[in-house]
């Protein structure tokens, strides 16, 4: 089981041409809703990928945490970890440009009061051999007291720290894999070099950190190895929730007992899926698409 412990969103994405100047009003291109939140997403895609998932957030009383709680269950998340607070749900504000690239502004009142730790429940319900992953939208005591439960119960740990706490209120020991972009890297890592301050989370304890960068790739770090992965190139349509496609995949591979090659090569050709349309949810690799990149052996015939 992946329990995945984070947050559940209406993603509201606005294109524009450019990204407006301070004091600038710009006209839009088009609006549109989806389901999102960072942890809602990352479930999402490990359940196309096969594997058993359930998803622990909160929502609110209103039409748009029902509506959440229907899209997880039609995708086969197990909605059981989801609950209801009284304030509205939260909410995403995404703009993107003619490139592709993406600003964000998000409302997390739900998750920032969300402490799934106080229920006591998760206690009993993570189990050795499980997996979980977190985000950046919880309280920084709520991910870390989590994945402490997680490390406690014999589970793996994973972490995609977006977005960040300050770099203090991290402890990396409690970390298996660490999964990052470059700002986020140089931001927690604190160093100018986003692969020097990879280096720096793992010599603070975490076990594997992947640093990714874009159509550059993503780069694997451990006390072992580095590795560096290559991302298939295709046309920038919208960068919108590749970076969750990404986190996602890697963690359902691994689950599913793929090799950290494998795990990254097939996370990067469903980013470029991702990457390729617009949209967030609408963006994903669909269950067939992912039933392809999972094909045993596929990895290897391609030459990756």
């Amino acid at each position: 089981m992946i329990h995945v412990v984070g947050n559940a969103a209406v993603d509201t994405v606005i294109r524009i041409d450019r990204f407006p100047r301070p004091g600038q009003t710009i006209v839009a291109r088009s609006v549109a809703e989806d389901l999102g939140g960072k942890g809602a997403n990352q479930a999402i895609v490990m359940a196309r990928c096969g594997q058993d998932v359930r998803l622990i957030a909160a929502v609110g009383a209103d039409a748009a945490g029902d509506r959440i709680r229907k899209n997880l269950a039609a995708e086969g998340v197990q909605t059981d970890g989801i609950r209801t607070w009284p304030g509205p749900t939260d909410r995403c504000v995404i703009y993107v440009d003619n490139g592709g690239e993406n600003t964000i502004v998000s409302l997390i009142d739900a998750a920032v009061k969300f402490d799934p730790i106080a229920e006591k429940s998760m206690e009993r319900e993570v189990a050795p051999g499980d997996w979980m992953m977190l985000q950046g939208n919880l309280r920084a005591s709520v991910t870390m007291a989590c994945l402490a439960l997680a490390k406690r119960r014999g589970a793996t740990t994973a972490l995609n720290p977006s977005p960040v706490y300050p770099a203090a209120d991290y402890d990396w020991s409690l970390v298996d894999l660490v999964v990052l972009n470059r700002g986020e890297a140089v931001a927690l890592g604190v160093r100018s070099d986003p692969l020097e301050a990879a280096q720096a989370l793992l010599s603070a304890g975490a076990k594997v950190v992947v640093l990714t960068l874009g159509a550059g790739g993503a780069i694997f770090l451990s006390a072992r190895d580095t590795l560096h992965v290559q991302a298939p190139r295709v046309p920038a349509v919208d960068s919108t929730g590749a970076g969750d496609v990404f986190c996602a995949v890697i963690v359902a591979a691994r689950a599913a007992g793929r090799a950290w090659t494998e795990a990254l090569t097939l996370a990067a050709r469903a980013a470029a899926i991702c990457v390729s349309r617009a949209g967030t949810l609408a963006s994903f690799p669909t269950r067939e698409e992912l039933d392809v990149i999972f094909r045993p052996g596929l990895v290897a015939e391609s030459g990756t």
